[in-house]
């Protein structure tokens, strides 16, 4: 049975004038500028009666319309044995798990394979109810095609400091990753915001109005035609390695991480 979709028009503030589509959008309507862009490229914005890009520019006065998106159905969390995945450390706070490739760290619509909740789910793990109903637990994430060590909130203390220490990036987070040909220089730092690819919404890219991030690497050995880099990340974006070797002409066909938090001075 199909729904009518909620649709809401609010006028756009005078000073908002000359702000992009989707800047507007997040500002009037709350959502992130990611799903603002996505609603636009759907088109399920109008401004003023017509169909509006992400890029267009709005005016003071004019009638923004949004086809608000409608709640994606809540996703199940299988509690099921993963092949490979090891336990290397648990203590009455966290458990920290060595996650193979291949496997997710959560539950997400489109996603039907393994995931680091649903495996130590089986093991008989009780993780932090803090988070999403999906997602207890998890204070950051790997891809699914990297390997490496994944930290799991077992208490809410632990829950609620490990997402402090990430957001405020007192978390040392280091890959290795191989990637194809030589980087010149050897050594540096990528510093290129990553957005929304401009042509293909489900990948990311480097682009003019992204989110500031920023990649040191490192060359660790250098083969016939590939190097293997130690990476060390200032900003946890989506895919920010690959995006930023890809983007310096350097595709990476692997990645491993390692992850400590800092001490502050305090303790």
């Amino acid at each position: 049975m199909s729904t009518i979709p909620e649709i809401r028009t609010l006028p756009v503030p005078d000073g908002l004038e000359g702000e992009r589509v989707d800047a507007a959008i997040a500002r009037m309507f709350g959502f992130s500028r990611t799903k603002a862009a996505e609603l636009a490229a759907a088109g399920k914005v109008q401004l003023d009666g017509s169909v509006a890009g992400k890029s267009d520019r709005v005016s003071g006065g004019a009638w923004l319309e949004v086809e608000m998106p409608q709640a994606a159905p809540p996703v199940r969390v299988v509690a099921e044995p993963v092949e490979g995945m090891e336990i290397v450390h648990d203590d009455e706070d966290i458990v920290v798990v060595s996650k193979p490739v291949g496997v997710a760290a959560h539950p997400s619509p489109g996603w039907t394979g393994p995931t680091v909740i649903g495996g130590l789910a089986a093991a008989g793990f009780r993780v932090s109810t803090s988070g999403a109903a999906e997602r207890q637990g998890i204070v950051h994430r790997l891809d699914v095609g990297t390997s490496g060590l994944m930290v799991v909130a077992k208490s809410e203390l632990a829950y609620s400091v490990l997402k402090q220490a990430f957001r405020e990036r007192t978390v040392d987070k280091r890959y290795h990753a191989l990637v194809q040909g030589h980087p010149d220089p050897l050594s540096g730092t990528i510093d290129a915001p990553i957005g929304r690819h401009p042509q293909h919404d489900y990948k990311w890219a480097v682009t003019a109005d992204g989110k500031p991030s920023v990649t040191h690497y490192d060359l660790i050995e250098a083969f016939r035609a590939a190097s293997l880099l130690d990476i060390k990340l200032e900003t946890g974006r989506t895919h920010q390695i690959r995006v930023h070797m890809a983007a310096h002409r350097h595709p990476a066909s692997a990645t491993s991480p390692t992850a400590r938090t800092r001490r502050s001075p305090s303790g």
